[in-house]
C-alpha cells in the first residue's frame, strides 16, 4: 500500500435533494486515470470499510482514478439511516456519478450496492449529456429486490404486522456489533419501485460477479437468478466456495481486484 493510499484523504461534502430533504453527502475522489474505479456499498455499511479502503489502495498503485462515497445515514454523510430508501440512496449515487466521474467507469457495487449498480447503469442510460459511461459492472454478492426478496418475504407475520403497524422493525444485527438497525416500511414499500429481477435487465457493458456459497444473507441462488436476467455476452459469475457474504479475506480482495484490472 503506498502512502498516499495509507493517509485517507478529507471527503468533500456535496448537498443532494432539495428542501427538506437535502442531506450532506460525503464523497472521497482520487484524481488518476482511466477507467476509473466507482465504489458503492452496501446497506449499513460506509467507504472505510475493507473493500473500500483496498480498492482505493489498488487505484493508488494503478495511478486510477477512484470515487467512493457514503450514503445518506451511512458513515460521514448527513441525514438518518431510518429515512433512507432505495430511490433515495440511488438519487445520491447518480448525483456523486455525474459530479465526480468523468470517461469511462468501472462500478463496483457490494451487496445492495450490487443492486446500486445496475439502477445507476439503467439511469446513466437514460440520460443524454453524459461525461462518464460505464466500462463494466463488479458485482460482489450483489442483492438487487433484497427489500422485497430477501426481507419481506423471508419475514414471518409477526415481523411484518410490525412494519405495517408501526412502520418499523428493529432488526438484530449478525455482525456481533450488537446494535439492532431499522427497517422500515418506507424502505420496503419504495423499494418495489426498483424491483429488477422480474425481466431482462440491460446494462450496455461486461458483467463480472463475485458469490459466497456460503453467503447468509444473499444465497448464492439470487446470484445465478441475476445472471440469468443479464445479457448472455460477458457475464461471468464466479462462485467462490468457501466464501462468505462479505468477501473480505486476503483471497477475495484478491479476486475483486483481478475482475476489476480486467475491465481495463
Amino acid at each position: 500500500m503506498t502512502n498516499s493510499a495509507a493517509i485517507d484523504q478529507e471527503p468533500a461534502f456535496i448537498e443532494v435533494g432539495e428542501g427538506d430533504g437535502s442531506r450532506r453527502i460525503a464523497v472521497r475522489a482520487r484524481a488518476g486515470s482511466g477507467p476509473g474505479l466507482f465504489w458503492l456499498g452496501g446497506f449499513n455499511s460506509d467507504m472505510r470499510g475493507t473493500k473500500a479502503l483496498a480498492l482505493d489502495a489498488w487505484a493508488a498503485e494503478h495511478g486510477r482514478a477512484c470515487t467512493r462515497f457514503d450514503y445518506s445515514g451511512h458513515g460521514e454523510s448527513g441525514g438518518a439511516f431510518i429515512d433512507g430508501t432505495i430511490g433515495r440512496w440511488l438519487e445520491e449515487s447518480v448525483a456523486v456519478f455525474e459530479q465526480f466521474a468523468q470517461g469511462p467507469q468501472v462500478v463496483i457495487g457490494s451487496s445492495m450496492g450490487g443492486w446500486m449498480a445496475l439502477l445507476l447503469a439503467r439511469a446513466i442510460a437514460s440520460r443524454d449529456a453524459k461525461q462518464a459511461s460505464l466500462a463494466g459492472l463488479v458485482l460482489i454478492a450483489p442483492a438487487p429486490d433484497f427489500t422485497e426478496q430477501l426481507m419481506w418475504n423471508g419475514f414471518s407475520d409477526e415481523i411484518r404486522q410490525e412494519i405495517i403497524t408501526r412502520g418499523v422493525w428493529m432488526r438484530p444485527s449478525e455482525y456481533g456489533d450488537a446494535t439492532p438497525y431499522p427497517i422500515t416500511r418506507a424502505l420496503i414499500e419504495e423499494g418495489r419501485n426498483h424491483l429488477l429481477l422480474g425481466s431482462a435487465i440491460e446494462v450496455g457493458c461486461p458483467v463480472r460477479i463475485l458469490q459466497g456459497a456460503q453467503d447468509p444473507d444473499v444465497p448464492w441462488q439470487h446470484a445465478f437468478a441475476l445472471a440469468h436476467r443479464l445479457p448472455a455476452e460477458d457475464v461471468v459469475l464466479t462462485m467462490i466456495q468457501d466464501g462468505d457474504h462479505r468477501l473480505s479475506r486476503p483471497q477475495d480482495i484478491a479476486r475483486i481486484m483481478a475482475a476489476v484490472a480486467e475491465m481495463g
